[in-house]
């Protein structure tokens, strides 16, 4: 069938929608909802750079549904979303066009006042240590997995941002580096000494290696120009090339895996995490909304929920009149 000849996802969805529409013969109110959902989900996965159907997987699905909570859609909306992308990996599975249905396991967030999965302070020390632990082996994917994490969390930068970034952002003795944002707005964003000395062991030791094995693989193919597009990269993939929005979920999603606690396991957890941690230590709000990028001061405000949670639960635990 025309999803199998042509696995971009946009091209699927029209499968899907014709699908609907003409098999199951659907109201065309109900082939409507469908298709602005997916809609949405189409736009959200090219910002991450997935276009293809097969880059579907269920922590960018709950990433999607987690985006739209976060924004303040109505549980609703959320819930029709939820069962719309359930409808179309179901049918995009049977139609062999992913080899297994990545929603079988999506739920919607769980209504109004669901907040981002924050990890605690120990519980990221044992999370880089794990990584520092693989990256004294000198691996190149274990240095660059370690300074990609170091960076998400240090920085609070958004996954688009992190991949996006050439060496020549990177300030090593000022500790800052240069990130294109949202609408193409620049800024300028902090970390720390645990950070620098994680990209100095990527950018000294790893990256060289990835750089030049594209090189070579270039070479052997007869395509010397192929790895230029990547020069430029601060990070790089295991073939050399860019590193991909992919690939950082995969990164994050291992790093996180045997931690507890509820929620997506993408690159955000680490920003929605650093946000947190630096209003716990008393940072400003407006402080951190301009670390973060945020347009509105209201965006920011969420991370105050997520304190005030937690200032809540320490309380009920420890006061003895609570």
């Amino acid at each position: 069938m025309e999803a199998q000849a042509d696995g971009r996802l946009v091209a699927a969805v029209e499968s899907f929608l014709d699908h609907v529409r003409g098999a199951r013969g659907l109201s065309e109110q109900t082939v409507r909802a469908y298709a602005n959902d997916l809609d949405q989900l189409v736009q959200f996965t090219a910002e991450r750079g997935i276009d293809a159907a097969r880059g579907l997987g269920l922590e960018v699905l709950r990433d999607w549904l987690w985006d739209a909570d976060q924004r303040g859609l109505a549980r609703s909306t959320i819930a029709r979303r939820s069962s719309s992308v359930r409808a179309f990996t179901r049918w995009a599975s049977e139609s062999g066009l992913l080899d297994t249905d990545p929603a079988v396991r999506l739920r919607a967030p769980k209504g109004a006042g669901h907040l981002p999965r924050v990890v605690s302070t120990d519980q990221v020390r044992t999370v880089l240590d794990g990584l520092a632990a693989r990256a004294e082996t000198d691996d190149p994917g274990a240095l660059r997995d370690l300074a990609v994490v170091e960076l998400l969390y240090a920085a609070g930068i958004r996954v688009s941002e992190l991949v996006g970034m050439d060496v020549d952002d990177l300030d090593r003795s000022r500790l800052t580096v240069r990130v294109l944002g949202k609408g193409g707005k620049e800024r300028v964003v902090p970390f720390g000494v645990p950070a620098r000395d994680a990209l100095e062991g990527w950018l000294d030791r790893g990256r060289p290696v990835l750089a030049a094995r594209a090189a070579g693989t270039a070479r052997a193919a007869g395509t010397a120009g192929a790895a230029g597009a990547a020069d430029d990269a601060l990070f790089l993939g295991d073939r050399g090339g860019r590193l991909g929005v992919r690939s950082v979920y995969r990164v994050v999603a291992r790093a996180l895996e045997d931690l507890p606690g509820a929620g997506p396991s993408g690159p955000h957890t680490f920003r929605h995490t650093a946000a947190t941690h630096l209003l716990d230590g008393g940072a400003d709000l407006r402080a951190v909304q301009e670390l973060l990028g945020h347009a509105s001061l209201g965006t920011t405000q969420v991370y105050t929920h997520v304190s005030s949670a937690r200032l809540r639960e320490v309380y009920r635990t420890a006061h003895p009149r609570a």
